[in-house]
């Protein structure tokens, strides 16, 4: 093998590290339900693809590097990756995390679907809104701005500088409080509307001790839960999209 070839097979696997980490943990990328082979397929062909843009930018980094300063360098990437995929799977943590609350709020937690998404079932309102959401990246084409911002992050992130804990743990908790306020605020209206039925429900159980008002009350909680989601699930799914694809875009 050259030393054209050797650099060129480096270069390749500076990338993969970051490029495989990142969609490992990326959302839609990394669902269980893609068998690990053809994950694996996707983020070797993305690689190779970015390689003739993105290698002449790491190899500077690793030419004239030791053994132990190509592993450092090999983990540094590695770390990134994993920091830029777990950012985005933090919105859709947010969101599923708020779908279980809407769903112990119109009655339906204790009606668990399939698991598609993830490896535990959830409540099938969960579940519908966190597939949707993953079907919706794929469909507005919000996975050419995650190739997008992992190219960007040559410029942000450059390979020379290493990975920095502190600059990461800052990322996390500035993503942390977009994605759970984003998905806070466009949950509100199924928190009010339990706020206000189960306190409705409590009042009129206390003035009404003799009838079971909460065995009474809940066919009706949950038909006017599933109207609420019926007419405001198109602006709830709409408005987290906006979200995230506002955050991909600016990073």
């Amino acid at each position: 093998m050259t030393d054209i070839g050797s650099n060129a097979v480096l270069s390749v696997f500076v990338l993969f590290c970051r490029i495989g980490s990142c969609l490992m943990l990326m959302p839609g990328f990394s669902s269980d339900r893609v068998p690990v082979n053809v994950r694996l397929f996707v983020a070797l062909s993305i690689t190779l693809a970015l390689t003739p843009l993105l290698g002449p930018e790491v190899q500077p980094s690793f030419i004239h590097a030791s053994a132990i300063e190509l592993i450092k360098l090999l983990l540094s990437e590695v770390l990134i990756g994993i920091l830029i995929g777990f950012l985005g799977r933090i919105f859709f943590a947010a969101l599923e995390t708020l779908a279980t609350s809407i769903a112990m709020g119109i009655g339906l937690s204790s009606a668990l679907g399939a698991p598609i998404d993830e490896m535990e079932p959830l409540p099938a309102i969960s579940t519908l809104i966190t597939l949707t959401a993953t079907v919706l990246l794929f469909v507005m084409d919000l996975h050419w701005e995650i190739l997008h911002g992992i190219v960007a992050s040559y410029q942000a992130l450059p390979v020379s500088t290493g990975f920095g804990a502190q600059f990461g743990l800052i990322q996390i908790a500035d993503c942390l409080s977009k994605a759970f306020f984003l998905s806070l605020r466009v949950s509100s209206p199924f928190i009010a509307f339990a706020i206000i039925v189960n306190l409705s429900v409590g009042l009129t159980n206390k003035l009404t001790p003799q009838i079971p008002i909460f065995f009474i009350s809940a066919p009706f909680i949950v038909a006017g839960g599933l109207f609420l989601f019926y007419f405001s699930f198109k602006q709830f799914i709409e408005l987290f999209m906006a979200g995230f694809e506002t955050w991909l875009r600016t990073g």
